[in-house]
C-alpha cells in the first residue's frame, strides 16, 4: 500500500494479445497468459501488459482459477478508497433510478457493475454479499463498509456458500459480516409481499432477476386460470391471483419450497385461488395432458437445465419436452410465460426449441413479449456473460 492505494504485485504478460485488447471482456484466461513477473498471490493486485510492455489493464489475480486475471480498470488509475466508492456509488445511483415498489433487488450485479466477483443484494434493510472472487473476498469487510455507507444500511449476511467459489480456490462461509438480527425478511414486491430466508434460501434468498417478469405475466392473469410449473416458492402465481387471476396451481418437486409458497399464499389472502402440490414436473405435465386439462395461462419458469456448455443439448431436449407440453396444456388464445436461466443456452437456441415444440404440437404460436432479467442485473456489452435470463410471453392459437 502507498497510503490508502493499494500497489500491484506484479505484471502478468499476454499471449495472443490481440485476441484480447480491445475487446473490453473483464476476465483473462489463463491459456492468455505469456508470463508473470513479481510473486503474485490469489487475490493481488497486478498490472497486464502487452506483449510490447505496454499497461493495458490493472485487476485481480488468481494462479488457482482458470479465470487468472478479473479486469478492474483500463486506465493507469489508482485502486484505493475513491475508486472503490465511485464504483459502488455508481451502482446505487442506478438501483435509485430504475428500482420502485420494491424492497427486493440487486444492488451490485458483478461484472456488470465494474467489480468483477462481487454480488450484493438488498432485502429490506439488509444488505446480502456474495465474494465469488479472491480479490473481493480479501476486501470483503472494507467493500461492506463503503456499502452500509452509500446506503445508510447497518446489515451486511454473508452468503458465500455458491459453488463457484471452489474454482477460485475458496472457502464457504455464511453469516453477518455487520449487524445482526433476523434471516428471515418479509419484502415488498409491487402489489405482493413475499419472506425471504437470506440465510438458506436459493442465491441471495431471493430471485430478484424475474421481478419485472412476474409483473409482466400478471398483467395477463385477470380472470384466467393459472398453471404454475417449477412454482418455487410461488412468487409467479402470486403476482398473478393478485392482479385477479381466478386460480393459480402450482408445481414443484420441493416440499419445502411449497410450504413457503402456501405461506406466501396466505399473506397476501389470496390462498382461496392458490393450490400446490408436489411433482416432477415433466411427470404431472404428462399426466395433465393425458387427463386433457387445459389452462388459460401456463408459467414455466425451471432451474438451469445447462450449467455447461457439454450440458447443453440435454438440456435443449428439456426445454422442448417442457414447452411441448406447456403448448399443450394451453387452451387456443391462451397465454405461455416460458424462461432459462442457462447462461449456456443462447435467445436463438431457445427460440429454435420453441419453433420445434410448437409445430410438434401442431399449435400456431405468436410472441408477444421477449424480455430478459430485471434491469437491476444490467448487462455490460462486452461481457456477454452478465446476460443469461430469456424470457418469452407467448400467445398460443
Amino acid at each position: 500500500m502507498t497510503g490508502d492505494h493499494e500497489l500491484s504485485t506484479g505484471t502478468v504478460t499476454l499471449a495472443r494479445a490481440k485476441e484480447v485488447v480491445g475487446s473490453g471482456h473483464l476476465w483473462i484466461y489463463a491459456g492468455f497468459v505469456h508470463a508473470v513477473a513479481g510473486q503474485p498471490v490469489a487475490g493481488d493486485l497486478v498490472d497486464v501488459l502487452m506483449p510490447n510492455g505496454r499497461f493495458y489493464a490493472r485487476g485481480f489475480y488468481n494462479p488457482m482459477s482458470k479465470i487468472r486475471i478479473r479486469i478492474l480498470a483500463f486506465l493507469d488509475e489508482r485502486i484505493g478508497p475513491a475508486f472503490w466508492h465511485e464504483r459502488i456509488a455508481q451502482a446505487v445511483r442506478l438501483r435509485k433510478r430504475i428500482v420502485s415498489s420494491a424492497t427486493a433487488y440487486r444492488v451490485i450485479y458483478g461484472e456488470a457493475d465494474r467489480l468483477p466477483g462481487l454480488i450484493v443484494d438488498r432485502y429490506g434493510d439488509m444488505l446480502v454479499m456474495q465474494t465469488l472472487s479472491s480479490g473481493m473476498d480479501r476486501r470483503k469487510e472494507m467493500l461492506a463498509d463503503l456499502l452500509c455507507k452509500e446506503t445508510g444500511l447497518s446489515k451486511v449476511y454473508l452468503r458465500n456458500d455458491a459453488k463457484s467459489r471452489l474454482l477460485e480456490g475458496l472457502r464457504p462461509a455464511t453469516g453477518f459480516l455487520c449487524g445482526n438480527g433476523a434471516t428471515t425478511i418479509e419484502v415488498q414486491e409491487g402489489p405482493a409481499r413475499f419472506l425471504v430466508d437470506v440465510a438458506h434460501g436459493q442465491k441471495t434468498g431471493w430471485y430478484c432477476d424475474q421481478r419485472e417478469n412476474r409483473l409482466a405475466a400478471a398483467r395477463l392473469a385477470s380472470g384466467q386460470a393459472i398453471l404454475e410449473v417449477f412454482c418455487h416458492t410461488g412468487a409467479f402465481g402470486i403476482q398473478a391471483a393478485l392482479a385477479g387471476a381466478g386460480s393459480v396451481e402450482g408445481l414443484d418437486v420441493s416440499e419445502e419450497a411449497l410450504v413457503v409458497a402456501r405461506d406466501h399464499a396466505r399473506l397476501n389472502d389470496v390462498q382461496d385461488r392458490c393450490s400446490y402440490r408436489s411433482a416432477d414436473a415433466f411427470d404431472e405435465m404428462r399426466r395433465l395432458v393425458q387427463a386433457r386439462k387445459q389452462y388459460d395461462v401456463v408459467i414455466l419458469d425451471p432451474p438451469a437445465f445447462a450449467r455447461s456448455k457439454q450440458a447443453v443439448p440435454r438440456a435443449l431436449a428439456g426445454y422442448k419436452d417442457i414447452n411441448l407440453l406447456g403448448f399443450r396444456l394451453t387452451r387456443p388464445e391462451g397465454i405461455i410465460v416460458t424462461s432459462s436461466c442457462s447462461h449456456h443456452v443462447s435467445e436463438m437456441d431457445l427460440w429454435k426449441v420453441l419453433t420445434q415444440a410448437a409445430q410438434d404440437a401442431n399449435r400456431p404460436v405468436r410472441l408477444l413479449e421477449q424480455r430478459g432479467q430485471a434491469s437491476d442485473h444490467p448487462v455490460l456489452l462486452t461481457m456477454p456473460e452478465t446476460r443469461y435470463l430469456k424470457c418469452f410471453i407467448l400467445q398460443v392459437l
